[in-house]
Formats: structure tokens, C-alpha cells, sequence
């Protein structure tokens, strides 16, 4: 079972729904077994759920877009941080591993406005798009991307 796809050069489509057991045949050299997939530089343990994998993504990226497919936004998310020379990671999630995301500061819940997409800098989320585009307004996007090693400038 493939649990990850490619829809584009710069697009993975995340399965973060756990999967079935696997069969018992499903064991490594040293008879203990498999659970971990890989693919597409993303690894995905099993037994991990949906909010400790998207917590484990954010941390080992140093920015991170979740999305739904076919988001506009996050399409206009990723064309304004290709113009400033960064090239996101973009996951997209199903509607109910949306609610696995953290909430930005200030926020209790995602729930109380549409949680995506959502794009975290540095382990740290900014938001949406209206986030993202007033802080890169406000001259703070550049210098917070040079901080967390996304741009060289």
C-alpha cells in the first residue's frame, strides 16, 4: 500500500490515517516488525498518530505548508516564497486530519476559522495566507526565513 503520492515536483499528497495491521509475513531480518514507511524523503511510523506525525513534520522542516488539494491559497502561498527564493514543503491533508493541526498563537482552536492552509516557519505557526502575506508586509518574512536556515542571502 503506498501511502504517499506524488502530484507534483513540490506537492505530496500525506496519508496520516493509520493503517490496517500488517500481515504477519511483514517482518525485517531480525523477525521484529515493519512499521515504518518511507518514500519522497518523508518517513511515516505506523504507530504514530495523525497530530505526532504532523508535529514531527513541522519539526524537520523548516517551512511547511498543510493544505487541502487544490487550495488557491496555498497556491499563492507557495508563488510568493518562490519569489523570495524558498521552496516549501506542501502536505496535503484530508479534512479530518485537519483538525490534527496545531493552532497559531493567540488562536484555542483551529476550528474557529479555516485551519488551512497553514504554513509553519520554523516549528512556529504564522497562519494563512493573510498572515503570511502581512508579515512579509511588515519586512519580518525575509529575516524570519534567514533565522530558520530556509534562505541564504
Amino acid at each position: 500500500m503506498q501511502r504517499l503520492r506524488s502530484w507534483s515536483s513540490d506537492v505530496v499528497h500525506l496519508d496520516l490515517s493509520p493503517l490496517p495491521p500488517p500481515p504477519s509475513s511483514s517482518t525485517s531480518s531480525n523477525n521484529t516488525p515493519m512499521s515504518t514507511i518511507s518514500g519522497g524523503g518523508f518517513s511515516i511510523d505506523e504507530d504514530e498518530s495523525s497530530e505526532i506525525r504532523i508535529r514531527r513534520l513541522i519539526s524537520e522542516n523548516p517551512v511547511i505548508i498543510f493544505s487541502r488539494s487544490s487550495c488557491c491559497m496555498c497556491h499563492v502561498m507557495k508563488k510568493l516564497l518562490a519569489t523570495i527564493g524558498v521552496h516549501p514543503t506542501v502536505i496535503e491533508l484530508d479534512d479530518h486530519e485537519i483538525a490534527s493541526l496545531p493552532a497559531p498563537p493567540g488562536h484555542d482552536t483551529l476550528s474557529s476559522r479555516n485551519p488551512a492552509p497553514a504554513v509553519f516557519i520554523g516549528g512556529t505557526c504564522v497562519g494563512g495566507l493573510e498572515s503570511l502575506v502581512a508579515l512579509h508586509l511588515s519586512g519580518h518574512l525575509v529575516p524570519k526565513l534567514v533565522e530558520v536556515g530556509a534562505l541564504w542571502v
